[in-house]
C-alpha cells in the first residue's frame, strides 16, 4: 500500500502541518481530541470507557436503508388499487431523461439485466470476458449461459476497481471484451478503459449496480459502455426491494437484450427489426420488473441526487477528521473530475507497517470503543468452487494470483454508510479513533 507522501494527502494545506507537528500528533490534534488526552485515556478493552456513548437503537438505526417515506406508500397503495403495468413504462423515460439516454429496459433485477446483456453480445462460444473477482456473481456466472468464460483481472486496493494495468497483462487471443464494477459507488476510470479497448479492438461493458447518480467527467456512470446494468436491490443507493435497469447505446442491443426476457415488448420496434416477429414469444425466459418495484424506484429516483449529496457530505465531515492517522485510508481514485456516491459502506484501509499495529488488534479496539465495525473480507469469485469445474464452462477459467484483491481483503476497515444526519455520532467515531491510534503501539 503506498504511503501518503505519495499522492494520498486530502488536502493540500495539511502536508506542511504534518510536516511541522509530527504525524500522530497532527492527527489527533486535527481530529480535536489532545495526543496526551488520547493517550491518558484507558482503551475500553482495557477496562476504560466507551468513546461511543450513542445510544445503542439510535446507533444501529443511523444507517437505515432503504428510507421510504409517505410517497413511496402512496405510489403501492394506488397501485394495489388500480393495478397496472404503467409504472414500468414511466420508470424507463424517468431513468431516460435523467441519463441522457436513448435506449434502456427495466428489468426484474441486476442479474436479470446482466443476463439479457451478454446474450445481446451475441458473441462466439469460448469468448472470453475480462472481469475482476472482486465482485458479486451475478457480474460473472451468467456469462455460462451463453458459452462466455470468464477471464478474472485483479483490483486496486485503495479503490477496489479494476486495475487497468493488470488487464493490459491478462489480455488472451480469446478476450472480446471487457466489464468493469464501480464498486460501492467510486467510478471507474472509464476514459482510460476506453481508450484501451478502443486500441485493443474490445468491447467495453459496464456494471454499475452500485453506482446510481455518480458521474465522470459529467456523465453518469452505466453510460459509458456500449451496454451496462444497474441494480435497484434494496440495500443499493436507488431501492426498488428488487429491480434492474438495462443500458444500451445501439438499438440492435436493445431490441436483442430485450427480445430475450420481454415477450410483449417486440411489437414496438420498429420496422425492420429483425426481433419483432418475436413478439409474444420473446426468446425463452420473463425478466419484466414488478411494477411495485417500478412504482418504488420512481419515487426514490426524485430524491436520488440530493441524498447522495448529503451521504457523501457526511462521509466526508468524518473521513476528513479521520485520515491524518498514521496508516489510514479510504476507498479513493483521488480523481477530481468524478462524482462518487456511498453504498452500504464507507470503506477504510489500514496499513500495519505504517499504523505500527495488526488489522486484528485495531478492529478488536474500535469495537471495544464502540465503533461498528470489522475485519472485512468479500468473497472472491475466483476461489469459488464454481470456476474450477469445467463442466460449467465452453473451458475452464484460468485461476489466478490476484494480490491487489488479496490486499483489499487484508486491509479493510469498513465503517457504517450513515444515512441520517448525526453530528454527535461523527464526534464520537473520532474519538474512538484517536484513542485507539494513541495507543497503537501497546496493541502491536
Amino acid at each position: 500500500m503506498p504511503d501518503k507522501a505519495h499522492g494520498h494527502e486530502q488536502v493540500g494545506t495539511r502536508r506542511a502541518f504534518l510536516k511541522s507537528t509530527g504525524t500522530v500528533a497532527a492527527g489527533l490534534a486535527l481530529g480535536g481530541l489532545s495526543p496526551g488526552r488520547a493517550a491518558a485515556e484507558t482503551l475500553a478493552v482495557n477496562g476504560g470507557p466507551k468513546a461511543i456513548t450513542y445510544p445503542d437503537d439510535r446507533h444501529s438505526q443511523a444507517s437505515r436503508w432503504p428510507l421510504y417515506r409517505a410517497a413511496e406508500e402512496e405510489a403501492v397503495l394506488k397501485l394495489i388499487r388500480h393495478p397496472s403495468y404503467e409504472p414500468i413504462g414511466s420508470l424507463e423515460e424517468d431513468w431516460k431523461t435523467y441519463t441522457q439516454s436513448h435506449y434502456v429496459k427495466a428489468h426484474c433485477n441486476g442479474t436479470s439485466a446482466l443476463a439479457s446483456m451478454f446474450f445481446a453480445l451475441d458473441l462466439p462460444p469460448g469468448s472470453e470476458i475480462m472481469v475482476p473477482s472482486y465482485t458479486f456473481f451475478a457480474t460473472i456466472v451468467p456469462m455460462r449461459l451463453f458459452g462466455l468464460v470468464p477471464v478474472f483481472v485483479d483490483i486496486n486496493p485503495l479503490t477496489l476497481n479494476l486495475d487497468l494495468e493488470d488487464v493490459k497483462r491478462r489480455l488472451t487471443p480469446n478476450t472480446r471484451a471487457i466489464l468493469p464494477v464501480h464498486w460501492i459507488g467510486l467510478p471507474c476510470d472509464m476514459d482510460h478503459i476506453q481508450a484501451w479497448a478502443d486500441e485493443k479492438g474490445l468491447i467495453v461493458l459496464e456494471d454499475a449496480a452500485h453506482a446510481q447518480g455518480a458521474e465522470l467527467k459529467g456523465r453518469k456512470m452505466g453510460t459509458w459502455a456500449r451496454m451496462g446494468i444497474f441494480s435497484f436491490q434494496g440495500t443499493k443507493p436507488l431501492p426498488a426491494i428488487e429491480g434492474g435497469m438495462g443500458m444500451y447505446q445501439q438499438a440492435a442491443d436493445y431490441e436483442r437484450a430485450t427480445t430475450f426476457g420481454h415477450y410483449s415488448v417486440p411489437g414496438s420496434f420498429p420496422g425492420g427489426s429483425v426481433y419483432a416477429k418475436y413478439n409474444g414469444t420473446g426468446l425463452g425466459v420473463k425478466f419484466r420488473m414488478h411494477p411495485f418495484s417500478a412504482a418504488l424506484a420512481r419515487c426514490q429516483l426524485r430524491g436520488l441526487d440530493e441524498r447522495n449529496r448529503a451521504g457523501a457530505a457526511q462521509v466526508r465531515q468524518l473521513n476528513d477528521r479521520l485520515l491524518h492517522l498514521p496508516g489510514l485510508y479510504e476507498q479513493t481514485s483521488g480523481r477530481k473530475d468524478m462524482k462518487r456516491i456511498y453504498y452500504s459502506w464507507n470503506m477504510l484501509f489500514i496499513n500495519e507497517k505504517e499504523a505500527g499495529m495488526s488489522r486484528n488488534a485495531c478492529v478488536r479496539a474500535l469495537r471495544g470503543e464502540g465503533v461498528l465495525t470489522s475485519a472485512f473480507s468479500y468473497r472472491l469469485q475466483h476461489k469459488c468452487p464454481l470456476y474450477a469445474e469445467s463442466g460449467w464452462w465452453h473451458h475452464k477459467p484460468m485461476i489466478p494470483d490476484l494480490p491487489g484483491s488479496e490486499q483489499a481483503n487484508a486491509t479493510a476497515i469498513p465503517l457504517p454508510y450513515f444515512t441520517s444526519e448525526v453530528p454527535e455520532l461523527l464526534d464520537q467515531y473520532v474519538k474512538a479513533f484517536e484513542k485507539v491510534w494513541a495507543h497503537r503501539r501497546d496493541l502491536g
